[in-house]
């Protein structure tokens, strides 16, 4: 065997002597191959389709040494090494690869085409028609088999071609099945739009390689909806004509007039939408067209119930006092009673403040006067989660907002629009920070204009995971009553969370114990540590050990680490995989190294499925394990969903989860890592975002030099939205 060369690409060719394992979602794989020129076995690791025992192939790659299994090939490119000789053919078509082939019909094909026979079927499938038996229904099964058998093997290689990643195949098989070689080579930017974000970037890689010239108007137009796509992806609603420029420049050498005819395109198909922007008299916004109809659409409805007087109740403030008392056996305060007094005469309003300021009870009580008053209220929150807190809250139902909405699986569209509106005087959303643009202008469109709409939430969390700043928008535009709870209750007040939530929503160092091993526990904690390996250390032994002993908490039901970023050290990835290491001895297991689950995990889904009404966020624990059927069954509060092996996708370790996915929920405990390797994210709403889901313990783990950096940025990056303005 050659010895260990780094970075020397080497070329091997062989057969197939045994498969030790393949992913059928991403294909990743690890063989054994019997090398033809020195008889020699090695393990091969990489990205190819299935492979039969006996395959011959061409790989080439490097040689690694993996820690465990000693040496090995990790190639970037194989090619399948067809038979040559009549035998080999022979041996290939009757080994019930290729469904139509039998014995009898493979050996009168090769007796008619002998050594040609392979390069017939796959370049010239018609000529089948010459061999006795074969008709045109038989020879179209032969020509839709061989294509099936080797779809995913020439897809690949044409990825190898263009120097995309191997990974990607499965997705893109997926979406086009065995015409996703012609769809690549003849329509390249088709993928962008089907598959966006990477999409995009095998598109342009394949239109590049066969040809397409880098201002052809097809490219500039892909490229221009690739970085606005790229925009809203990063909360944006619109993006600046001149920077879209210079993107285009620097990024893909597009020249300015190609753009500026690109963008002209665009614009009369009505792809964009061009708005002169006030702010910049020599710049303007580009829009994509969906987001300028939601932010327009969010804007005119407001107007529109703006317009319409509101009928004032007959009910005094002692009267709702009283009528909440008796409801609720509640004694408002006075701040709490004048905000009540004065929303019921308003069509829409907005309530925000922190933690310990009441909200929840002034929810309760909104609900209850609404409905003393002999109204029709729904209630709503962006996550299943929260509409679960809400109603628990309210004691009343309460959905999230696609389902009060109706949302249509099979024809993509929510029920629930302006022809035919919920049937409400009175919606109360809870969590309105997390609502986005297209959410929020699809729920408005609902409402009735002579209904009421009462928003909850705290502006100073993270703004939605979607495009837009919605409720920062609405309250920035002057034109809608906003109620703000500043007044933190006696018994709050005594809560050292609530009291170092709005500390450090105040750029305030937070108070804290500095080690758990008081008599009497507090509520939190920092514990110091530099690097971050030490971080992660320390975060596994408070989950497996120390919150359990001391505050008898359970891992799985009560401990939730949140983290600002997913790769790293102390982030999402590696702090799951420690956790799932560390709480979880099971040995039923599914997946590859890496992406492995277990019975007993703790995981979340990660986006929304409305045929197993489960949703973004939820996290539940994996029940069972089928491995003969390749089904996991994950049990969401008593209730088991089954995902198959294509399905996994949406189900990730829950263990540690990053801060943006914890909104809308809350947990008995918290564990936070806080270190300066996440100082792009270390932000002060996305710190007081976390700290904010903690009911009874929230533990930082990190340095001050990174507290100090998150409490003093408070300026996280402005999202460009045109609401406000649209509204004034």
């Amino acid at each position: 065997m050659p010895s260990e060369s780094q970075h020397l690409k080497i070329t091997l060719e062989g057969k197939i002597e045994h498969v030790t394992y393949h992913n059928d979602e991403n294909h990743y794989t690890i063989a054994r191959l019997k090398v033809s020129k020195t008889g020699n076995r090695v393990t091969i690791v990489g990205y190819m389709p299935p492979m039969n025992r006996g395959t011959a192939i061409s790989v080439t790659g490097e040689w690694t040494t993996h820690p465990k299994f000693g040496q090995q090939l990790k190639f970037s490119s194989f090619e399948t090494l067809l038979p040559d000789s009549v035998e080999g053919i022979k041996k290939y078509l009757t080994s019930g690869m290729i469904k139509g082939i039998g014995p009898s019909m493979a050996k009168k094909i090769i007796a008619h085409f002998g050594e040609e026979a392979l390069e017939v079927i796959e370049k010239e499938p018609g000529r089948l028609l010459e061999v006795d038996g074969i008709g045109k229904t038989k020879a179209a099964i032969i020509e839709t088999a061989w294509q099936a058998h080797h779809a995913v093997r020439s897809l690949m290689q044409l990825l190898q071609e263009i120097n995309i990643s191997a990974v990607f195949c499965s997705k893109l098989y997926k979406l086009y099945g065995t015409n996703a070689v012609n769809i690549i080579k003849t329509d390249p930017y088709r993928i962008a739009d089907d598959m966006p974000g990477s999409g995009f970037f095998i598109a342009d890689a394949a239109a590049q390689k066969f040809g397409l010239a880098e201002n052809d108007l097809l490219r500039v137009r892909a490229c221009i909806f690739h970085l606005l796509s790229r925009e809203s992806n990063d909360g944006h609603m619109f993006a600046y004509r001149q920077k879209l420029t210079e993107s285009c420049a620097s990024l893909f050498n597009i020249a300015h007039e190609q753009f500026e005819h690109a963008l002209d395109t665009m614009q009369e198909d009505e792809r964009i939408v061009i708005e002169a922007d006030p702010e910049s008299v020599n710049d303007a916004a580009v829009y994509l067209k969906p987001y300028h109809h939601a932010e327009k659409g969010i804007a005119d409805r407001l107007k529109a119930m703006f317009s319409i007087p509101v009928i004032k109740p007959d009910i005094d403030t002692d009267e709702i006092a009283d009528e909440i008392l008796n409801r609720l056996a509640i004694k408002l305060s006075d701040e709490q009673l004048e905000i009540l007094t004065q929303l019921i005469h308003h069509r829409v309003s907005i309530i925000t403040g922190g933690p310990g300021t009441g909200k929840t009870t002034l929810l309760r009580s909104i609900s209850a006067i609404f409905s003393a008053l002999g109204k029709r209220v729904l209630l709503a929150a962006p996550t299943g989660r929260a509409a679960r807190r809400l109603s628990d809250v309210t004691r009343r139902p309460a959905k999230t907002i696609h389902k009060l909405l109706g949302y249509n699986l099979e024809a993509g569209r929510f029920e629930k629009n302006p022809d035919n509106p919920l049937d409400a005087d009175v919606v109360i959303i809870d969590e309105a920070s997390m609502i986005d643009t297209n959410l929020m202008f699809h729920l408005i469109s609902a409402i009735p204009v002579m209904s009421s709409l009462v928003m909850v939430g705290d502006i100073s969390q993270l703004p939605s995971v979607g495009a837009g700043n919605v409720l920062s928008d609405l309250i920035g535009s002057d034109r809608i009553p906003v109620f703000y709870l500043k007044k933190i209750f006696r018994q709050a007040q005594e809560s050292l969370i609530v009291t170092n939530a709005h500390k450090i929503k105040d750029g305030e160092f937070p108070e804290h114990c500095s080690t758990g091993d008081h008599e009497d526990l507090s509520e939190f904690y920092f514990i110091y540590q530099q690097s971050p390996e030490q971080v992660a250390s320390t975060i596994v032994d408070l989950c497996r050990i120390h919150i359990p002993d001391k505050f008898n908490l359970d891992p799985y039901a009560d401990i939730q680490v949140l983290t600002p970023m997913h790769k790293g050290v102390a982030g999402t990835i590696n702090l799951n995989q420690m956790l799932q290491k560390a709480l979880n001895n099971s040995t039923d297991a599914i997946g590859n190294t890496g992406n492995v689950f277990k019975v007993g995990d703790k995981v979340m889904h990660l986006r929304n499925n409305y045929q197993k009404e489960v949703f973004n966020g939820d996290i539940g624990i994996i029940s069972d394990i089928d491995k003969k059927a390749d089904i996991v069954t994950v049990d969401y509060d008593s209730r088991p969903v089954e995902y198959i092996s294509d399905e996994r996708d949406e189900l990730t370790l829950a263990y540690a989860i990053s801060v943006h996915k914890s909104q809308g929920s809350e947990y008995p405990a918290v564990v936070i890592p806080i270190i300066t390797h996440h100082y792009t994210m270390l932000q002060r709403n996305l710190l007081y975002t976390a700290v904010t889901r903690g009911e009874k313990l929230v533990i930082l783990v990190g340095t001050k030099k990174a507290l100090a950096i998150a409490l003093k940025n408070n300026n996280p990056c402005r999202r460009l939205s045109g609401l406000a303005r649209k509204l004034q």
